[in-house]
């Protein structure tokens, strides 16, 4: 498995010269950038072809790999909306991930499938309407070269996963699979569970931690100070015979913000390894 961190790691507004120059000093093997506003530093909507080749030339000279991209810009244009403007707006934000994710080589673009609310998406109608949604973008997928991972987030959806293992298989598309996040289902589950019933439909995977006493998002902690059974994890990772990063989705350190970045690699180091390397 290799080491990967997040854009997201960083504090708001970091050059991304910054970003990639810290995560390759911190012995990352591969970075996921997000697609962000205009005006955010990294990938946007507005992004040039040009600008997107200089930024994969530039990650690669810091020896970081371009596996994946996620994205921040579903929550007003989720594809679970009964709003059909909303949802169209929702496909072209894929369909660019989807792009930009070609050109640069990246195997996966993360997808927050649906938002289910009292205000228009219930969860029945929310299934449904993303899995139609999907199966416009299967085809762009395809034609980029690049999977659709379904990630389970705090979205009210999806949490077991018996049924995010049923909602992918229904999509009948091996280009669609999940993004799972480790941290985001302690509250509901055993993440080493739902790996290895997931299995092969993985397609990459977030990694952060959790303290299940707390219960909400102040729960949030960095590797190894959570309840994550990280040896139960692994072992889970290594049955299904998963081989890409464990990306660490983190937020910055109030102080000093940049050693979250080596701290976290050093913690990678003990979970695919069992010990720091």
């Amino acid at each position: 498995m290799l080491k990967g961190i997040n854009q997201w790691c960083f504090p708001d507004g970091t050059p991304i010269e910054t970003v990639l120059e810290h995560s390759g000093k911190a012995g990352y093997d591969a970075i996921e950038l997000n697609l962000q506003q205009p005006g955010n530093p990294g990938i946007t909507m507005e992004s040039t072809t040009q600008e997107l080749e200089a930024l994969g030339r530039l990650a690669r000279s810091h020896g970081l790999a371009l596996k994946s991209i996620s994205c921040g810009l579903m929550g007003g244009s989720s594809l679970s909306s009964p709003d059909e403007e909303t949802r169209e707006r929702g496909r072209r934000i894929v369909t660019r991930q989807l792009e930009v994710a070609g050109l640069l080589g990246m195997e996966t673009a993360l997808l927050v499938p649906a938002f289910v609310n009292d205000k228009g998406e219930p969860y029945d109608e929310a299934y449904k309407r993303s899995q139609d949604e999907i199966s416009k973008l299967i085809p762009v997928a395809e034609r980029n070269g690049v999977d659709i991972g379904v990630e389970n987030v705090w979205n009210k959806f999806l949490y077991s996963p018996l049924e995010m293992a049923r909602y992918i298989d229904e999509l009948g598309s091996p280009v669609v699979g999940a993004y799972f996040d480790v941290g985001n289902i302690i509250n509901f589950g055993y993440p080493e569970q739902s790996i290895r019933i997931l299995g092969s439909r993985i397609k990459k995977i977030h990694v952060k931690d959790f303290r299940r006493s707390v219960g909400t998002a102040y729960g949030v902690v960095t590797l190894l100070s959570g309840d994550v059974n990280w040896i139960a994890v692994r072992e889970a990772l290594q049955a299904i015979g998963y081989d890409g990063p464990l990306t660490a989705e983190l937020s910055a350190y109030p102080y000093a913000p940049y050693q979250l970045v080596y701290d976290t690699a050093r913690h990678l180091d003990v979970i695919i390894h069992g010990g720091v390397r």
